[in-house]
C-alpha cells in the first residue's frame, strides 16, 4: 500500500474521532443477517399494510389472491430496499453497499499493512503504535517508548523537533551503523488536524546504497588486485632481458610462472565481476576442498620477487598435518597474496617473514590455521577493530608511498566470511604483527 494513501486513510480516520478505537464494524454483516435485521425493524409497518389489504379484501369480497401477492412485494421491499435511519444524512444512504474501506479499518491496522517500519507518536515524543515492520527493524520497540531516546542521531532529533513543532511533512536520510550498515529515508508527517499525533515512515535504502559503492569501488578493487600478478610478470620479464638473458633453464621456469601469472589476472578480473555475488551471499560456502600448503607455496613463490627487491626473506614454518580445507582455490589465493605483500610493503624494515601453518584438533572437528607474520613497526591496538573497513588506513602518506588503495583487507573478510573462516589479528608496537586465517569444519 502506498504511504501517500495511508496518510491519506490516517489523516481521515483520525478527523472523524475514530482515534485508535477498534471498531466492530471490520468483520462484514451477511446479506441474510442484514435482511432478518431490516424485517425485524419494519416489522409494525409489515403488519399493518397486512392489515389493511386483508380489511379490504373482505369488505370488497375480491379473490385472497392479489392481497396476498401484495403482502409479500411489501415484505421483500422492506428486507431489500436500502434505507437510511432518523438523522442518518441522505448521502450515506448507499452506505451499505459500499465496500470495505477505511470507515471497516482501525488505524492500526493500516499502520500495520504498509510494509515498510511505520511509527506513529505523539506530541510528547512516546510513541503511540508500532507496526510489525517497524519492531523488527528497531527491536526492542514498544507503544509507549520514547522516539527521542530510541533514535538518537542529531538529525532524527531534529526532524522530531521540528515536526512536533510545525507539523507538515519533512524527509530526511537516516543511517544506522550497528549492528549492521543500514541506511532509510525517513518521511515525518503530522496526522489530521490538531489531533497531536504523528508518523515516521522509514523506507530501507540500504541495498541501493551498497549497489552503488559497489559500482563505485569497481575500478579501485580492479587496479588494486591485478597489481601484485602485474608486479611478479614485471619483475620476471627484466629478469629474462637482464641476467636470464641466455640462462634456457631459469628462462624456462619463468616463462611457466609468468603463463601462470597471466591465467591467474584473468581469474582475478573475474573474481572481481563477481564481488557482487559474494556480498550479496556471503555464507554460501564452497563445497570443494583444497590444500592449504599448495595454495600458500603458490603465493610465497609469486611474491617472492617482491620480497627479494625489498631486502625480506620469506622463511616457512609448517608442522606435519592435514591442510585440506573447503574452499576456492583462486578466492583462497587472493587472499594469502593481500596478506603476504601487505607484510612485504608495511613490515619490510623488519626484513623478515614467518608464514606458519598448523593443525589442530579442536571439538568441534577439523581446524587448520595459517599465518603470515612480519616484524615490522606493528599496529596500534586502535587501529586493529577498524583495519578491515574499506578505505581504512593506518597513515594516508605510507599509504600513498606503498601505492595501497585501502581495499585489501576489506576483499580477504569478504571471502574469509564466505569460507566460514576468520581472521585475527595480533600486533605490538614495534614487535610486528601476525593475521591469521582460522579454518575449521564442523
Amino acid at each position: 500500500m502506498p504511504v501517500q494513501k495511508v496518510f491519506q486513510l490516517l489523516r481521515s480516520g483520525m478527523h472523524r474521532g475514530q482515534g485508535f478505537k477498534q471498531m466492530d464494524d471490520g468483520k462484514d454483516i451477511s446479506s441474510r443477517s442484514m435482511m432478518r435485521a431490516r424485517l425485524f425493524r419494519s416489522r409494525f409497518v409489515i403488519a399493518a399494510c397486512c392489515l389493511v389489504l386483508a380489511v379490504q379484501a373482505g369488505l370488497t369480497g375480491a379473490s385472497l389472491i392479489w392481497p396476498l401477492v401484495g403482502i409479500v412485494l411489501i415484505i421483500l421491499v422492506a428486507a431489500v430496499a436500502p434505507r437510511r435511519e432518523i438523522g442518518e444524512p441522505k448521502s450515506d444512504r448507499n452506505r451499505g453497499n459500499r465496500t470495505p474501506s477505511s470507515g471497516n479499518l482501525s488505524v492500526q491496522a493500516l499502520a500495520d499493512s504498509v510494509p515498510d517500519p511505520l511509527v506513529i507518536f505523539s506530541h510528547d515524543g512516546s510513541s503511540v503504535h508500532v507496526n510489525e515492520a517497524a519492531k523488527d527493524a528497531f527491536a526492542p520497540m514498544t507503544a509507549g517508548a520514547s522516539v527521542q531516546l530510541k533514535f538518537r542521531t542529531p538529525e532524527m532529533q531534529q526532524l522530531i523537533r521540528e515536526v512536533i513543532a510545525n507539523g507538515g511533512t519533512m524527509e530526511i536520510e537516516y543511517a544506522e551503523k550497528v549492528p549492521v550498515e543500514r541506511w532509510f529515508s525517513v518521511t515525518a508527517v503530522s496526522v489530521g488536524d490538531n489531533t497531536g499525533l504523528f508518523v515516521l515512515v522509514f523506507k530501507d535504502q540500504s541495498e541501493a546504497r551498497r549497489i552503488e559503492r559497489m559500482r563505485s569501488d569497481f575500478i579501485a578493487n580492479a587496479s588494486h588486485e591485478l597489481r601484485t600478478p602485474l608486479a611478479s610478470v614485471a619483475g620476471f620479464i627484466d629478469t629474462l632481458k637482464g641476467s636470464a638473458r641466455n640462462d634456457p633453464k631459469a628462462q624456462e621456469q619463468f616463462l611457466h610462472i609468468m603463463e601462470g601469472q597471466a591465467a591467474r589476472m584473468a581469474r582475478l578480473i573475474d573474481d572481481l565481476l563477481s564481488l557482487s555475488r559474494l556480498e550479496m551471499k556471503p555464507y554460501l560456502k564452497p563445497a570443494t576442498k583444497v590444500d592449504l600448503r599448495e595454495v600458500l607455496e603458490g603465493v610465497v613463490e609469486s611474491l617472492k620477487p617482491l620480497a627479494s627487491d625489498l631486502g625480506i626473506a620469506v622463511e616457512k614454518d609448517y608442522n606435519c598435518g592435514d591442510y585440506a580445507v573447503f574452499g576456492d582455490r583462486d578466492e583462497l589465493t587472493q587472499v594469502f597474496e593481500n596478506l603476504l605483500e601487505n607484510a612485504c610493503k608495511y613490515g619490510q624494515s623488519g626484513k623478515k617473514i614467518i608464514v606458519g601453518l598448523r593443525e589442530e584438533t579442536v571439538s568441534a572437528g577439523h581446524a587448520v590455521t595459517a599465518s603470515i607474520r612480519d616484524f615490522g613497526p606493528g599496529i596500534a591496538e586502535e587501529h586493529i577493530p577498524r583495519i578491515t573497513e574499506r578505505f581504512y588506513r593506518i597513515n594516508a602518506e605510507t599509504s600513498r608511498v606503498q601505492k595501497g588503495t585501502g581495499l585489501g583487507l576489506s576483499i580477504v573478510k569478504h571471502i574469509l566470511t564466505r569460507h566460514r573462516a576468520r581472521l585475527s589479528i595480533d600486533s605490538r608496537l614495534g614487535e610486528g604483527a601476525t593475521f591469521s586465517v582460522h579454518f575449521q569444519d564442523a
